[in-house]
């Protein structure tokens, strides 16, 4: 489908997931703000190459997702370098591992900020901008994590629960004005970082690469194979479609059975 002449602000796509979703919604035509943090040359990079490969226009705007007003004037820059937000994509999110009773206070708060009230914010401040024109698409990364737990993930799951939560509350406020807004529930995600974890844990074993990827995937998921970062922009490319049109308040697995079990 084409999304010419739309505008998508997706947080935390200067690589990983966010990046993945950038590139699908850029290929279908959107023009891109993107956002993260990084390497201001390597960013720059790949703000150029994405416009020349697609023909669309992208823009950088490096907004702390843990800072509410940096959010909100990230959303106001889009508007007016772009165009008002027609996605909104809230893929920004950070992880730390720790009992409960062992988790800092600080990494929860962090996680949280970034994890669960940055996509608050980030849909409060697109929202009126959508039920404007009357069209409008919000798409949540939740995870696996948002419909399971696992140890020692506790600020994690949390946030990402909740954004599931914030995702039905919205839809349903949303749902005779135009806009859809749905939750993509990944499992594990062949990430550059995933990549370079798999490559440090089969040096530090002694094990083929293969077989430390078989185990890592194989803890969680029945399908033994990693989701690509295009694959879930791909999903998300068919979230912005007519064919979605409907489709409201829905976390979406995409976990190779995961949450199946």
């Amino acid at each position: 489908m084409s999304l010419q002449g739309k505008v998508a602000l997706v947080t935390g796509s200067t690589s990983g997931i966010g990046l993945g979703i950038a590139r699908a919604l850029a290929a279908s035509g959107a023009d891109i703000m993107l956002n993260g943090f990084g390497d201001a040359a390597q960013i720059e990079a790949v703000r150029v190459e994405l416009a020349a490969t697609h023909g669309v226009k992208v823009a950088y705007d490096g907004a702390d997702i843990s800072k509410p007003e940096q959010i909100a004037a990230m959303v106001a820059n889009t508007a007016k370098t772009l165009g008002a937000v027609d996605i909104l994509v809230n893929n920004a999110g950070i992880q730390f591992t720790a009992t409960v009773e062992e988790f800092p206070n600080e990494r929860w708060d962090q996680i949280i900020a970034i994890n669960l009230s940055g996509v608050f914010h980030g849909m409060k401040a697109a929202i009126p901008g959508m039920k404007a024109k009357g069209w409008g698409r919000i798409i949540n990364i939740a995870s696996a994590h948002g419909l399971v737990a696992s140890p020692q993930k506790v600020a994690y799951v949390a946030a990402k629960h909740g954004v599931i939560g914030m995702t039905k509350v919205a839809a349903i406020e949303l749902a005779n004005a135009g806009v859809t807004v749905n939750a993509i529930c990944p499992g594990w995600v062949l990430t550059p970082l995933v990549e370079k974890q798999l490559h440090d844990r089969a040096a530090r074993d002694g094990k083929a690469i293969e077989q430390v990827t078989h185990e890592l995937v194989a803890e969680k998921q029945p399908m033994v194979k990693f989701t690509t970062p295009g694959q879930i922009g791909g999903l998300a490319v068919f979230l912005c479609s007519d064919a979605a049109s409907t489709i409201t308040g829905t976390p979406l697995s995409i976990d190779g059975g995961w949450t199946a079990q």
